[in-house]
């Protein structure tokens, strides 16, 4: 709020009253513009801001975490219990995050098998003379020396490579589901309902992702112990 002053008066010319009321004006119109900028901003950030407030307090809760808003990119998957406290599907395709998490789980349900089974005696014969003795904490070194270990290293490569070609297509709208390879011998999906091919697939999430963690902890306590299975 401001004040209009009266312009000065006195005995003064006609021509310098005017300009002097030009003066005034002028001088006016700027405090007017400039108050009304300033009251125009205060008046509209309070209301963005709670305007995100209210939004953020009314989006739909994760499941996993009740603090934080449920991520909206996983709705639909199976296994979604609103679990990416980093946002990470927010940056990328949401089925190539699960293409990558379920490829990690299958090999660490595998290598948990083999880690273990190693550990308890089983061997595939022929068995290799040079590898007596050998542990799953010490098979690394002992495959380099004998150079195993690069051979393995053209497989894997080769196995990425064609794997990709339907990853990149499933990327550029093929309709292939994440992790589908075509491979069920077993037929557990086969003709079932679309509930029960939800419930095989989140069991194979759920012990994927143990197994994530089961392959870690073996690896570590069978390294720092030196025992084998249980590995205490």
């Amino acid at each position: 709020v401001f004040c209009l002053r009266k312009p000065p008066t006195g005995e003064l010319s006609t021509a310098l009253e005017q300009q002097l009321l030009v003066q005034f004006f002028r001088e006016t119109m700027k405090t007017a513009v400039l108050a009304t900028l300033i009251g125009s901003a205060a008046a509209f950030a309070p209301a963005t801001q709670g305007v995100a407030k209210t939004t953020a307090l009314s989006a739909e809760k994760s499941q996993a975490l009740p603090f934080l808003p449920a991520p909206e990119n996983l709705k639909g998957y199976a296994g979604d219990v609103g679990f990416d406290p980093l946002r990470i599907s927010d940056y990328f395709p949401m089925d190539y995050l699960r293409e990558a998490e379920l490829k990690h789980s299958r090999i660490a349900m595998l290598a948990w098998t083999g880690f273990v089974a190693v550990d308890l005696g089983f061997k595939i014969y022929p068995f290799p003379e040079a590898y007596e003795g050998v542990t799953s904490a010490t098979a690394h070194d002992k495959l380099v020396e004998n150079g195993a270990m690069g051979n393995m290293l053209v497989w894997f490569a080769i196995a990425e490579m064609v794997s990709y070609i339907g990853v990149a297509q499933m990327l550029q709208g093929s309709g292939r589901e994440p992790g589908d390879f075509g491979l069920d011998p077993l037929k557990l999906l086969k003709d079932k309902p679309a509930e029960e091919v939800t419930r095989w697939k989140v069991r194979e999430l759920k012990n994927g992702r143990l197994a994530m963690m089961a392959i870690g902890g073996v690896a570590t306590q069978s390294v720092l112990n030196g025992s084998g299975f249980p590995y205490v």
